[in-house]
C-alpha cells in the first residue's frame, strides 16, 4: 500500500495568483487613497481637531477618498492574503463583501430609476447645502467650481440659488463685496482670455435676467446633469455593466478557489485516515 499514489484535487495556481495579483493592486491603491485623505485632513488641521469633521455644513470631498480607499483596502487585503495563504475565511469574506457592494449598486440603480423625482429633490437639497458651505472648505469650493465649469451651470436650478450663501446673497445687510454675485465658475468663458477673471461674477445678479445670460451660465446644475446623463447614457451604462461583470467575475473566481482548497483538504484528510492519522483540521493560514 505504501507504493500507491493518491491523486486528488489541486488548487489552481492560475486562479490563485490572478486573485492575488489583482487584489494587491487594489490594496495598494486603497492605501494610497486613504493616505491622500489623511494628508488632506492634516493640511486642513482636521486631525488636530477631530470635531471639525462634523462641523462642515456641506460635503467634505476628502470623505470620498477615505470611504472609497477604505473599502478598496479591506477588499484588497482579504482577496490578496486569502489567495496567497489559501485562507477560506478571508476568501469567503471577500466574496460576501463584494456581493454586498454589487447588491447595493444594483439596488441604488433600480431605486434611482423608479424614484427619479425624489432623487432630483435630494440632489437639489444636496447642492444647496454645499452652496451654503462654499467658503467653509477649500476642497468643497474647488469641487463646486469644477462642477459648475464642467457642466457650464450655476447653482442647483439657477444662479439665484447663490442667495443661500451668506457672502453672495442680495440682502441689504450683506457687507460682502461678493453681494448679489456668483462664483467665477458660473461665468461664461472667453476663449481669448488666458487668465481667469475671478471677479467676473461680482454684482451680476443685480442686473436684469435678460443681461445675466451674456455674462454667466444661467442653467442649473441639476438639469445640466440630467442632460449629460441622457447624452452619455451608453457610456454610463457601459461603465456600470463593466464594473458589475468584474465584480461577478471576482466572486466566481474566489468561490472557485475556495472550492479547490476545500476539496484538497478533504482529499488530504481521507488520505491520512488510511494510515490511522486523523488530519481533518488542516488550515492554510
Amino acid at each position: 500500500m505504501s507504493g500507491n499514489h493518491y491523486k486528488g484535487h489541486e488548487v489552481s495556481c492560475c486562479i490563485k495568483y490572478f486573485i492575488f495579483g489583482f487584489n494587491i493592486l487594489f490594496w495598494l491603491l486603497g492605501m494610497a487613497l486613504v493616505g491622500i485623505g489623511l494628508w488632506a485632513w492634516s493640511e486642513k488641521g482636521v486631525l488636530s481637531n477631530l470635531s471639525s469633521i462634523t462641523d462642515l455644513g456641506g460635503l467634505d470631498p476628502v470623505w470620498l477618498f477615505m470611504v472609497v480607499g477604505g473599502v478598496m483596502f479591506i477588499l484588497g487585503f482579504a482577496g490578496c492574503i486569502g489567495a496567497l495563504r489559501e485562507n477560506t475565511f478571508l476568501l469567503k469574506f471577500f466574496s460576501v463583501f463584494l456581493g454586498i457592494i454589487f447588491f447595493l449598486e444594483l439596488t441604488t440603480g433600480v431605486l434611482a430609476f423608479v424614484f427619479k423625482d425624489w432623487i432630483k429633490d435630494q440632489l437639489n437639497l444636496f447642492i444647496n447645502n454645499n452652496i451654503r458651505a462654499y467658503r467653509d472648505d477649500i476642497d468643497l469650493q474647488n469641487l463646486i467650481d469644477f462642477t459648475q465649469e464642467y457642466w457650464e451651470c450655476c447653482g442647483a436650478f439657477g444662479a439665484d440659488d447663490w442667495n443661500l450663501n451668506i457672502y453672495f446673497n442680495c440682502t441689504d445687510g450683506n457687507p460682502s463685496r461678493e453681494k448679489c454675485g456668483v462664483p467665477f465658475s458660473c461665468c461664461t468663458k472667453d476663449p481669448a482670455e488666458d487668465v481667469i477673471n475671478t471677479q467676473c461674477g461680482y454684482d451680476i445678479r443685480a442686473k436684469p435676467d435678460s443681461e445675466q445670460k451674456d455674462y454667466i451660465n444661467v442653467k442649473g446644475c441639476v438639469p445640466q446633469f440630467e442632460k449629460w446623463l441622457q447624452d452619455n447614457l451608453t457610456l454610463v451604462a457601459g461603465i456600470f455593466i463593466g464594473v458589475a461583470l468584474l465584480q461577478i467575475f471576482g466572486i466566481c473566481l474566489a468561490q472557485n478557489l475556495v472550492s479547490d482548497i476545500e476539496a484538497v483538504r478533504a482529499t488530504f484528510g481521507k488520505h491520512f485516515n488510511i494510515f490511522g492519522i486523523h488530519w481533518t483540521t488542516f488550515e492554510g493560514f
